[in-house]
This record gives C-alpha cells, sequence and structure tokens, in this order.
C-alpha cells in the first residue's frame, strides 16, 4: 500500500483526486491541502510514498515545491497546463495529469508509480554507509548507530563505544539513514528505534545516553513505538 498526499490550491481539483484515490486499492491518500506550506509541515512528521501535486499554486509552485523537499516521495503533476510538461519530466515524475483526467487516466498514472514504488523497495539496500571524518571515510553499520546529534556545521553520529565527528548538514545526514529504522524526535537528533530502551514525555533513554524529545516530534514518535 503506497501512502500518499494530494497538494491543490482548488478544493474542487482536491476531491476528484480524492474519489479517484477511493477507487485504487494500493493507494491510501493520507490527507489532502490547499496550502503548499502546511503540507510541507506534515512531510516534516510523515512519511510518503506518493505525491499528487499541482503546479500553479500561489506563493509557491509545485516544481519549487517538490525541489524544496530533501526527501522526495514519487511524483505526479496533476495541472491544467501543458508548459510545464519537460519541466516534471525533468524532475522525474512518475506521470503528469492534465485536468481534467478520467479516472481511468489516474490509474494508469497510479500504476506506473507502483511499479517504481515496488523496485524501489525490492532492490536490497546495503546495511551500512561510510561517514566522512577529515580526510577518511569509516564504514559504520547502521544497527550499531544510536543516534546522530547536529551541532552548528557538524554532526555526531554516536555508537556505544565510539563518536564520530562528520563536517555535513543535520538534513544530509538524515537522507544517509534508513527512514524505517531512524526518527526525528527533535531539531538536533535522530534517533535509531531499535535502541530506544525507555520512552518518557520529554526524553529517550538509550543505553546510558539521555535525548531531549521535543514536542513538535512527539507524537509521531510516539505512534512509530506504539504501532
Amino acid at each position: 500500500m503506497m501512502k500518499a498526499i494530494a497538494i491543490d490550491d482548488e478544493p474542487i481539483a482536491l476531491e476528484i483526486v480524492k474519489a479517484h484515490a477511493s477507487k485504487v486499492p494500493f493507494v491510501s491518500l493520507m490527507a489532502e491541502f490547499t496550502d503548499a506550506f502546511k503540507a510541507m509541515e506534515y512531510l516534516q512528521q510523515e512519511n510518503v510514498d506518493l505525491i499528487f501535486l499541482d503546479i500553479k499554486m500561489p506563493d509557491i509552485s509545485g516544481i519549487e515545491f517538490f525541489q524544496s523537499l530533501s526527501r522526495k516521495p514519487l511524483l505526479i503533476f496533476t495541472t491544467a497546463y501543458s508548459e510545464h510538461a519537460v519541466t516534471g519530466y525533468e524532475l522525474d515524475a512518475v506521470d503528469y495529469l492534465l485536468k481534467p483526467f478520467s479516472l481511468a487516466r489516474f490509474m494508469k498514472g497510479c500504476n506506473k508509480a507502483l511499479e517504481l514504488y515496488n523496485l524501489r523497495y525490492t532492490v536490497e539496500e546495503p546495511n551500512y554507509l561510510f561517514i566522512k571524518t577529515g580526510y577518511e571515510q569509516i564504514r559504520v553499520m547502521f544497527d550499531d548507530i544510536l543516534y546522530v546529534e547536529a551541532t552548528e556545521n557538524y554532526v555526531t553520529f554516536l555508537m556505544r563505544d565510539k563518536s564520530i565527528l562528520s563536517r555535513m548538514t543535520f538534513q544530509e545526514a538524515i537522507q544517509l539513514l534508513p527512514a524505517d529504522r531512524f526518527v526525528r524526535v527533535h531539531r538536533s537528533y535522530f534517533v535509531a528505534l531499535a535502541h530506544i530502551e525507555r520512552a518518557e514525555r520529554h526524553q529517550l533513554s538509550l543505553g546510558k545516553h539521555k535525548v531531549p524529545v521535543s514536542e513538535a516530534y512527539r507524537l509521531n514518535l510516539m505512534a512509530l513505538l506504539n504501532r
């Protein structure tokens, strides 16, 4: 099942996407947004597999919106304008649906997305990463990482027996780690779910280490721990 959201400044257009999506058995439309910035907030908290995205929106275009995302789900553009089709495919969009589109055309786009989704998750991914520190590249197993902490222009990868300091942004560090095994719990902390031993309202215990939990990320964390 692919988790999806829809973004369009026209409520009627969103209703059409919602109605079509309800007939596609492998798509679960989790939320709809007329405000792109509220959608950004949602994507900071939730993992999404597919976005149905309008291009012509106030304040920020669909193209600018998608380019701003650090984690990029599969993308299907839904628009009344054909002149952006080339740009859409340059962004590796799965499909480009011209309004008004039929249920059959919508399902064709969803089937293309499902093929790519299955390819993405059937490829065996490595269970390690290389972390650059100084002039070295150090191989670290995902299972050994307790959490990642951001400090200004540096990120610390902390393990039970050592820590590695690397010059990178926090978002770059997050992109290196599998989203199904790590969760953001604070503006400066990204934590391995498997190493959480105790979860309190405002902090986590990972062995002898304590990590703060901010209110903005607490609900998503609790949902992951209780699933």
